[in-house]
Parts: structure tokens; C-alpha cells; sequence
């Protein structure tokens, strides 16, 4: 009778099945091994910032000194004293007590700008001594297997790798300490006096401590440039929005000038007569011109408008305030609390309706400043004209309550739409603090025609 082989889902395939799996397994192992060694071996070849001394973007001089004069003092201290013990304690012979002391304490000195480097090249010259303390020293007796100078040398350049290298290297190079005191431990278990354990939590330890010193520096740091670059991008949102708030009341001035173009436009064949018909079509084509202008200005006028204006439905109705309205300003100022003296000259013409705008909310800024930030002062109002500009000048004195002002910050929206409503003019803006303690706010508005005065009248 003839059997038949197992198919794959009986019984007799479940051995071969779970060696397969095993096998997958164990592959899987040696993998993931070989990757976590990979990774050990990247961190401790790769340093963070090679070259930059520790502590060398401090402000401060003797910050940055500091670690070039300890490592120069251990080095001096630690060197001398290295020889002795390894010749008197262990009983090596001189050379061999040299070479080793160099080659454990010389490394500190790059520990200030390469300490990975540095460690590296200590921790092979105390692998190097632990091997001939175990071989040829006389023990027991001595510190077994690190001698005291060698602990203090190795902890001082854990504190180096602990301010510059990051967390995976600080762990990977606690791990090979911590391989290095088990290896020495397990040659002479008889001879050890628990110097490894202290190495090895020593050296966690401070790096523990001087690692999380330096991600908190560098949290800060990245906390200030993130501040910084906030700031930055809130004074150019503020910029941008008073432009657009600008552009959104000029506006209103444009409109109505091409507005008036359109209407004579139009009327002009009517009003005038005996026009030949090449004038009319000319004055209809400036007509169609400027309603298309006209058009494109309210398209313009959509993008610019702030999603607060859309949020207040739509844009505002009213007309754009003058020169002519600085007294009913001033005396709504005054019923605040604020003493104001206004100075309009009689020499006031017709003024451009940007420039008479411009000069008005310049007034309203500043006067709104003093409301929130020097209530009482008393406060000086002028407008001079001249043939060529518009001078504005506002002026404070301190406020009767410096410890009571209704606002100690702003938008930041005011001397920024001064100062824009002031180039956009081509004139000037002077603003600062006087010497007792007012503020002072001056601009120049420049004129393109020569003001045509008007009949004089009480100001």
C-alpha cells in the first residue's frame, strides 16, 4: 500500500512550518542587530559641529575661555600625577607610565572643540592601560581597573561630550563605558574594588545632567529665533495691513476723481456746442476709459479689503474725514480727558485729498497714542502750511498719571501708518521721546501744486 506525501495543511507539514518560522525569526534577529550596530557606529563617528569650541558663541569673553584654561589645568595637574601612581602604586616601569599618562590626559585638550575625537582616543588609551593593569600589575592593592586619575580625566570629558554631542551618542558612548567596566571586571572578579561601577554610573550620570543642559540651551535658543521671527512676520502683517487700509481710504479720493472724469466726459458733447464729431467720439472713448478704470479700482479694492472689514459687512459707507474735521477730533479728544490745544492756520487752501487725509489720521493717531498711553497730558495740535508742504506737528507733555496709563501695549498699527501715509506722499516723519518725558510727532507733507490760498478765516 502506497503513501501519499502530506499536503501543506496536514499535520505532517507543521515541523517544517515551524522551522521556517524560526528561521525567519532568527533572521529578523540578526537584522535588527546589525542595524542597531550600524547605528552605534554612526553616533560614535559622526560629531555634532566639529571645530566650535564649547561655549564659543557666548557673549561673554571668559565664557568662552573657560574651557581652553580647564583643560589646561587638568591636563598640567592630571599628567604628572598619572606617571606617579601608574610607577609607584602599580608598579610599571617609567616609559610605559608615560606613554600611558600622555595618551589618557593630552586628548582633553581637543576636548574643547572635537570631545568625541577626544573620546575616542582616551578611551582606547584607558582600554590600553585597564589590559596591562590586568597583565603585568601588582594587584590586589591598587584601584582596579580604573586608577583614580583615570576616573577624573574620564568624567571631565563626559561633561565635554555631554555640552555638544546629542542624545543617541551620549547614550551609545555610556553603553561602550559600561562594556568596557563589565569586560575588565569579569578578567580579575577578585581584584575589582567596584571602581567600575562608579565609573560607569559616574559617567551616566554626567551626562544625564550636562545633556539635558544642552538640549535646554538649545530649546531656548530656538525658542528666542521662533520669537524672533514671529516678531518679524507680526510687524510685516502690520505693515501690510495698514497699506491696505491706506489704499482702501485712497481710494474713495480716486473714485471721485474719475468719477468726475466720466460725468464731463459724458456731458461734454451736451454742454458743449458745435463740437465737430471726432471730439465727441474722443470724449466718448474717455468716458468708456474711465468707467473701466472706475471698474477695475472696485475690483482692486475687493482683494485689498481685510477679512475684518468683510466681517463688518463690507467696506465703509462713509466719506473720508479732512482737515475740515480736525475740531470735532480734537474736541472728542478733549471730552476724554485729554487737554488739547489746536493750531490751524488761516493760510489753509485747498488742500489734495490724500494730503489732507493723510494729515488728519496722522493727528488721529497720534492723539489716540496719547489717550492710551499718556492720559491727561496736555497736548499741543498745529497745521502750517506753505506754498510747498503741509507741516503737522503734535506734541505732549508728560502725563499727570505716568503709573496709570490705560495701555502699556499696542497694535503697533499707528506710527507704522504714519509713516506709510507719509511715504506714499514723499514727505518726511520725525517721532521720539522729549527730555521730559512727553513725545513729539512731526511730518512733512509735501505739495505737488503751490497751495492756492483761501479767504481767511478764524481758526
Amino acid at each position: 500500500m502506497s503513501t501519499s506525501p502530506s499536503s501543506p495543511g496536514s499535520p505532517g507539514s507543521a515541523p517544517t512550518g515551524s522551522r521556517a518560522e524560526r528561521a525567519d525569526g532568527r533572521a529578523r534577529t540578526v537584522r535588527a542587530a546589525r542595524q542597531a550596530l550600524r547605528a552605534l557606529a554612526t553616533d560614535l563617528t559622526t560629531p555634532t559641529r566639529p571645530g566650535e569650541p564649547l561655549l564659543g558663541t557666548s557673549a561673554r569673553r571668559w565664557l568662552r575661555w573657560l574651557p581652553y584654561v580647564v583643560a589646561c589645568v587638568f591636563t598640567a595637574v592630571l599628567l604628572p600625577v598619572s606617571i606617579l601612581v601608574l610607577a609607584n602604586n602599580y608598579g610599571l616601569n617609567g616609559g610605559l607610565s608615560g606613554a600611558l599618562a600622555v595618551a589618557q590626559t593630552v586628548p582633553l585638550l581637543l576636548a574643547v572643540s572635537r570631545p568625541l575625537h577626544a573620546w575616542w582616543a582616551i578611551y582606547a588609551a584607558d582600554l590600553a592601560g585597564a589590559l596591562v593593569l590586568s597583565v603585568s600589575a601588582t594587584l590586589p592593592g591598587p584601584p582596579y581597573p580604573w586608577p583614580p586619575q583615570t576616573i577624573i580625566s574620564y568624567l571631565l570629558l563626559m561633561v565635554a561630550l555631554g555640552l555638544r554631542e546629542r542624545r543617541r551618542t551620549l547614550v551609545a558612548v555610556w553603553l561602550a563605558t559600561g562594556a568596557a567596566c563589565l569586560l575588565f571586571a569579569s578578567l580579575r572578579p577578585g581584584d575589582g574594588d567596584g571602581t567600575w561601577v562608579l565609573m560607569f554610573v559616574l559617567s551616566g550620570a554626567i551626562l544625564l545632567v550636562t545633556g539635558a543642559l544642552r538640549e535646554r540651551g538649545e530649546a531656548r535658543r530656538e525658542l528666542a529665533a521662533q520669537a524672533t521671527i514671529s516678531e518679524a512676520e507680526r510687524a510685516r502683517r502690520t505693515l501690510l495691513e495698514e497699506r491696505a487700509r491706506i489704499a482702501r481710504e485712497l481710494h474713495d479720493v480716486v473714485a471721485h476723481h474719475m468719477s468726475v472724469i466720466t460725468v464731463q466726459a459724458d456731458s461734454a458733447p451736451y454742454r458743449l456746442q458745435g463740437l465737430p464729431p471726432e471730439a465727441a467720439e474722443e470724449f466718448g472713448t474717455i468716458a468708456a476709459t474711465a468707467r473701466e478704470s472706475l471698474a477695475e479700482m472696485r475690483r482692486l479694492l475687493g482683494v485689498l479689503r481685510s477679512e475684518e472689514s468683510e466681517r463688518q459687512g463690507g467696506p465703509e459707507k462713509a466719506p473720508q474725514p479732512g482737515l475740515d474735521q480736525l475740531t470735532r477730533l480734537v474736541e472728542g479728544t478733549v471730552r476724554a480727558g485729554v487737554p488739547v490745544e489746536l493750531t490751524l492756520s488761516r493760510a489753509l487752501g485747498e488742500l489734495p485729498p490724500a494730503v489732507g487725509l493723510s494729515a488728519y489720521r496722522i493727528v488721529q493717531e497720534a492723539l489716540a497714542n496719547v489717550v492710551r498711553h499718556a492720559p491727561g497730558a496736555r497736548t499741543q495740535v498745529s497745521v502750517t502750511p506753505d506754498r510747498t508742504g503741509l507741516t503737522v506737528l503734535v506734541v505732549n507733555g508728560p502725563s499727570p498719571r505716568p503709573a496709570e496709563p490705560l495701555e502699556t501695549t499696542g497694535t503697533g498699527h499707528g506710527l507704522v501708518g504714519m509713516r506709510e501715509r507719509v511715504r506714499l506722499l514723499g514727505g518726511t516723519l520725525d517721532t521720539g521721546p522729549l527730555a521730559d518725558g512727553g513725545y513729539r510727532v512731526a511730518a512733512r507733507l509735501p505739495l505737488t501744486e503751490p497751495l492756492t490760498e483761501k479767504d481767511p478765516t478764524p481758526a
